[in-house]
């Protein structure tokens, strides 16, 4: 997946959980009218209009590339990864992303106490984190880039490219900078195409070996 900016104290990080925290009163913007990124005059990413009408990539809970802060032992959270349906249907063709991928993050929290559920966890409640991870080629140096939004209605921020989860995204994403290890559907579709990187290819490798 990617970084969850919003909801980290202190640092970023390139990993889909963190600490979550509540949204800032969200100023009055505009959404995307298309699947494709659009930003204002100042260089903020419009929030995407109808994100949750795109193609569902997955559903991760509790996901962390850095320890669980002990305050939030008891606290659990999912995130789901959507993508334009233009960028989805190329990536199946080619095993890789075009121009203008929008991949979206939502993060919600986890229940297990509701209506007959006797075990396990649910998703409740409205977002609590939302970023967005785009590719534009001519905008971005590196191409990809990382927005942070204060709701899923607000205008993005841009993560400076400083950020360590540009780091982590180009030494551990399995394409692309992207974490499609983690997208079910999609990780045989490059392994059948041969685009996974070098990189990703070499630390499974040496994971399984170390199993």
């Amino acid at each position: 997946m990617f970084p969850r900016t919003l909801v980290v104290p202190a640092i970023l990080i390139a990993a889909a959980i963190a600490i979550p925290v509540a949204f800032h009163s969200a100023k009055t913007v505009s959404a995307a009218p298309v699947a494709s990124p659009a930003y204002t005059s100042s260089g903020e990413m419009l929030p995407p209009a109808n994100y949750r009408e795109w193609i569902f990539l997955t559903s991760g809970i509790d996901m962390s590339y850095i320890p669980k802060a002990p305050e939030m032992q008891n606290h659990s959270m999912f995130d789901n990864v959507f993508v334009n349906p233009e960028a989805y249907r190329s990536f199946l063709e080619s095993g890789t992303w075009p121009d203008k991928t929008v991949m979206v993050l939502e993060a919600r929290e986890a229940q297990s106490k509701g209506s007959i559920n006797e075990h396990g966890h649910f998703q409740s409640g409205g977002a609590m984190g939302f970023e967005i991870h785009v590719k534009d080629e001519a905008r971005f140096p590196g191409k990809w880039a990382f927005f942070s939004f204060d709701s899923p209605g607000s205008n993005g921020t841009l993560i400076p490219q400083g950020a360590p989860c540009y780091t982590c995204h180009t030494a551990h994403a399995a394409v692309d900078t992207t974490f499609v290890q983690f997208y079910p559907t999609l990780l045989p579709v490059a392994t059948s195409k041969g685009t996974l990187s070098k990189l990703y290819v070499q630390e499974e490798a040496a994971h399984n070996a170390g199993k």
